[in-house]
């Protein structure tokens, strides 16, 4: 006996509705033994659409969840007070000019020390002093040549070294040290004085007390010849500080000096100078001493 005769055979689609299952008898009778065969191809072809589907979905669904993470994020950046709205950012003209040049605030670096502050009062003045400290070495180049050093001296008796005027003067202002060195150049000595007071005050004081008949004792030794012993000499008188410094010149050969003789005047004038520079350079020394001070 055969089956399915009288017309072709109907194939059997899982998933068309309807379809004539194979295991079925086109005529109703009899029990029909299952096709396996159809069976396990239709249970193939099954899976295989379900795999397809099971991707695509995935796919589909990844690509659903990136949406929502980034659909998250740009609602999270627009919530809150991440973002404020346009109308509440600067105007242009607020904004820095990408030219412009940076600004910062100014620094708060201490200001440099005053060296003639510790020129200036004997209780910052504390560095050690002396004719060999003030006027070092055995010669100086000042602006008219080469200076040999002579004698010098140093005394707190200032009166006992002073002549003229001056000693009156140096006693009634508080001189406490006056410190003396001899300097030779062409027969020319010069002879300059530093007396020492408590405060630049008492300085300047002894220097507008002092006048033309005001003189350091000229110093003469180590090969200078004695000079201003009775002979016209030239003098200068300054302050700087708390030290009052003086200066008197002539001849070595007791030539008395006149308005003509212009070597004598730069003379004084630069051994004058001299005793600024060192004086300023002792309060130089001693306020760098105290800026590196910890």
């Amino acid at each position: 006996m055969s089956y399915g005769q009288g017309g072709p055979q109907s194939q059997w689609d899982p998933w068309k509705p309807n379809s004539q299952q194979p295991w079925n008898s086109e005529s109703g009778g009899g029990t029909a033994s299952p096709d396996w065969a159809a069976l396990a191809e239709a249970s193939e072809s099954r899976n295989k659409r379900k795999r397809i589907f099971l991707i695509g979905g995935g796919a589909v669904a990844t690509l659903a969840i990136g949406t929502a993470v980034a659909m998250a994020v740009v609602s999270a950046n627009d919530t809150g007070t991440a973002n404020n709205p346009t109308s509440s950012l600067p105007a242009a003209g607020d904004l820095p000019s990408a030219s412009s040049t940076p600004s910062f605030a100014p620094t708060t670096a201490p200001p440099p020390l005053n060296p003639k502050e510790f020129i200036s009062d004997k209780a910052k003045d504390t560095a050690p002093n002396g004719p060999h400290l003030l006027f070092p070495g055995t010669q100086v180049t000042l602006g008219s040549g080469l200076y040999r050093k002579g004698p010098s001296s140093d005394t707190t008796n200032c009166a006992s070294v002073a002549q003229g005027s001056l000693p009156k003067v140096l006693t009634a202002d508080g001189c406490t040290r006056l410190i003396r060195v001899t300097y030779v150049k062409d027969k020319i000595a010069t002879t300059v004085g530093v007396a020492v007071f408590d405060t630049e005050a008492k300085a300047l004081k002894a220097k507008q007390d002092a006048d033309d008949k005001s003189f350091v004792k000229p110093l003469s030794g180590n090969g200078i010849g004695a000079f201003c012993n009775g002979a016209v000499c030239r003098s200068t008188t300054n302050s700087y500080g708390r030290y009052a410094y003086f200066t008197v010149s002539g001849f070595t050969d007791g030539k008395n000096v006149t308005k003509t003789d212009t070597a004598v005047f730069k003379a004084g004038d630069d051994l004058a100078e001299l005793a600024f520079q060192q004086i300023n350079r002792r309060g130089e020394t001693q306020a760098s001493a105290a800026a590196e001070a910890p």
